[in-house]
């Protein structure tokens, strides 16, 4: 199902109460039945927790669903819940999480909450979550699965660990997870090298990592910077949507609220450089559309503007080749709009300027990266937020992971570990990655949904929600001081799943030939608790940490250099002719799901965007001149074609886009992601070019273009309000 209207769909639509699966039954040891059929019955189960009556719990709790780390509140009250055990759905009396809050007292998200944090509470209670561990009973990647007990489960598993070392084979296990900053990071590594394996891989396209190589260049930091907007009287955004997927959103969000309220006398003005209107763009005073790949030549026109009129110290032969005038020949921004622009910035300190999301991901990302960090560093305006000690280790190539599978190498690997990683789908088909998975002999997930990569396991052991375990993070951006999060479980676990630490250190102690070194605890809660107490001497460090959600300490931001390092120009490379291909293809994060991993999700679904109030589908923002040119209307069917695939979507027609470029959100387009996500809409991922930033191995995924075709589809553009309105583009 491509693009229908909710309304339409063979779904079960649930309200909140429907979906927490709270139920106002009575009748203690009743037998119930569902949905008033006799063949389906419910058990009421002896309750495993004492009652609290109607007063609500507050407990700690840290959002999963970006990198951000917002510390959050769980309302827990009493109700009944319908679960799994031995074997048999019925209902329990336990303290269920009702309610997701941002935590007041957090650094990180000082009581506010995105809507996507408040959206998490549906993965505990979704209807397709795993309940059990599922065992492959077919063809791989076909879907079928059967269950079977944790202790089957466990010794499928340990079974394929004592055979690789048994063998001498150590290196053959493999362990691939999204990026993570907390201990479970620190767990994975400690656990793949006792064993004699190499380091986790480390799977996410859209990671930031050039920015962090390039703020290591630039000031030492190998982190995303945190900028306090609050006291900033002058903001330039380079492509970062910081108000609504980049770096840390909530916390951006609320220092730029601070900066708009405006002190005595003054109010901060704020300037968006993108080639598509993001949220954040939205927001701006300037909204200004430079070509593709060239942020970091307009960022550089501004540093000699700025240093040739002696507003601030510099190289001025460095920066000679960057003229207004020749800048403006390369970015298509004007001439007197880059003088103008460049002087406002150096003439109301404190100014900053931000770099993130599209400029990056060039294969001159890091040049625009460097060109912006000299920007900042003539203004003295960057810093970056303490960390505490606490180690992280480093991950492994994920690209080169994949290229050792598709080559069939002795050094391959053998047994697969999943952690919250989805490559089939996140992924350029030109890099085949599932025919490269497909070649691993076995492969274990921990996930709590089916997913495009998970479906390919030979063995499923479910994960508990973050609701349900001890969880920890270490923000890296966001606040000025250093903050360690951990939380304990807000409610007991609805189904029989186990947490994929406990399950790991399980593991760890029960293998045949005994790891080195061994890993001392037997739980991850021992382990969190070692770990936090060598943050602070003071005493009750471990129960303050698991009563405030965390530790953090008074510190000020991070010093970095201001001696600005203007870098070598670099030019942009594209994939396809642009007589063939004539059109620049901007996927971007959406403001509902991200890269796609919170697609799943129904209320995230039917939020609609916050610009086109587009939702439940996919579409293409063309510009209006582009739509006219082309005879397309707002809601017609097209093909986006790149040399590596084809995808259709709707049209929606935007004047807030450059008429050279086509984009498109990411997220939807799922072949088997739970009944919300799954058949709906299309990936624009899946036709991107392979190409790459070459120091550091980073997808280039704005590199790729692409030309438009008119179809015949059922496909339909699904506004909430009747889509924009064209307005005059003033800002050009």
């Amino acid at each position: 199902m491509t693009g229908t209207d909710s309304r339409q769909d063979n779904f079960e639509f649930m309200d909140r109460r429907d979906f927490l699966k709270i139920g106002a039954l009575s009748g203690a040891g009743a037998t119930l039945t569902s949905c008033g059929n006799p063949e389906h019955q419910l058990i009421r189960f002896i309750p495993e927790e004492e009652s609290d009556g109607g007063v609500a719990t507050w407990k700690p709790g840290i959002c999963p669903l970006c990198p951000t780390g917002c510390g959050m509140l769980v309302r827990v009250m009493d109700g009944e819940a319908e679960v799994i055990r031995n074997g048999q759905k019925g209902l329990v009396q336990m303290g269920l999480a009702r309610k997701l809050e941002g935590n007041p007292a957090h650094p990180i998200s000082r009581g506010r909450l995105c809507a996507r944090g408040q959206a998490a509470i549906q993965v505990t209670y979704h209807p397709d979550r795993i309940t059990h561990p599922l065992k492959r009973n077919g063809a791989r990647g076909t879907g079928p699965f059967q269950e079977i007990s944790w202790d089957e489960a466990m010794s499928l598993l340990l079974s394929q660990l004592d055979g690789l070392a048994a063998s001498g084979n150590q290196k053959a296990l493999a362990f691939m997870t999204k990026p993570m900053r907390g201990q479970r990071q620190t767990l994975i590594s400690r656990f793949m090298q006792s064993y004699g394996a190499g380091q986790p891989v480390s799977f996410d396209p859209f990671d930031d990592k050039v920015l962090r190589h390039a703020n290591a260049r630039s000031f030492g930091h190998e982190q995303l910077p945190t900028f306090d907007i609050a006291h900033s009287r002058y903001v330039i955004s380079f492509g970062a949507d910081f108000l609504g997927t980049w770096n840390a959103p909530v916390p951006q969000s609320a220092g730029y609220g601070e900066m708009r309220q405006g002190k005595a006398g003054q109010r901060g003005k704020f300037v968006q450089v993108e080639a598509r209107m993001s949220q954040t763009g939205a927001n701006a005073d300037e909204w200004v559309p430079a070509n593709p790949g060239t942020e970091g030549v307009l960022a550089l026109g501004m540093a000699h503007v700025i240093v040739k009129a002696k507003l601030r110290p510099g190289d001025a032969v460095a920066l000679a080749e960057y003229t207004p005038e020749e800048v403006a020949k390369r970015t298509g921004v004007r001439a007197e709009r880059i003088e103008r622009i460049a002087r406002e910035f150096a003439e109301h300190a404190p100014a900053i300027a931000i770099i993130g999301g599209a400029p990056l991901a060039h294969t001159n990302g890091m040049f625009n990266a460097l060109a912006v960090n000299a920007l900042n560093a003539i203004a003295g305006s960057v810093s970056f937020m303490p960390q505490p000690k606490l180690s992280l280790p480093s991950s492994a190539s994920f690209t080169n992971f994949i290229d050792a599978q598709l080559a069939g190498s002795e050094t391959s690997t053998k047994v697969l570990l999943l952690h919250e990683a989805n490559p089939v789908y996140g992924s350029p088909a030109a890099w085949r990655v599932r025919e490269a998975l497909t070649k691993i002999p076995f492969i274990a997930s921990f996930g709590n949904f089916i997913d495009e990569t998970s479906i390919l396991a030979d063995l499923i052991l479910p994960d508990h929600s973050f609701l349900e375990s001890w969880v920890d993070d270490i923000p890296e951006s966001g606040a000025d001081v250093a903050v360690a999060s951990v939380a304990p479980p807000a409610m007991r676990p609805i189904h029989q799943t186990r947490s994929m630490p406990d399950v790991l250190l399980d593991i760890h102690h029960r293998l045949a030939k005994p790891a080195a070194p061994a890993l001392p605890w037997k739980t991850y809660e021992e382990m969190l608790k070692e770990s936090f107490e060598t943050l602070s001497s003071a005493p009750d460090t471990w129960k303050n940490a698991k009563l405030n959600g965390g530790l953090w300490e008074t510190k000020k931001l991070g010093d970095s250099p201001h001696v600005p390092k203007f870098p070598r120009s670099a030019e942009a490379e594209f994939d396809g002719e642009g007589t063939q291909f004539p059109f620049h293809f901007l996927p971007y994060k959406s403001q509902s799901f991200l890269d796609g991993s919170l697609a799943h999700l129904p209320w995230l679904q039917e939020l609609p965007d916050v610009l086109s109030t587009a939702m439940w589908s996919s579409w293409v923002e063309v510009h209006t001149e582009t739509a006219k040119g082309l005879g397309l209307v707002q809601g017609d069917v097209v093909e986006i074609s790149s040399r590596h695939g084809k995808i259709q979507a709707p049209v929606l027609i935007s004047p807030g886009i450059a008429p050279n470029v086509i984009a498109m959100p990411m997220g939807q387009g799922h072949d088997t992601f739970t009944r919300f996500a799954s058949g709906r809409g299309a990936n624009p991922i899946s036709i991107l070019a392979p190409l790459i930033e070459p120091e550091t191995g980073a997808l280039a995924w704005a590199a790729t273009r692409v030309r438009l075709s008119k179809v015949k589809s059922d496909s339909k553009l699904i506004l909430f309000a009747g889509g924009m309105r064209e307005h005059p583009d003033e800002h050009r």
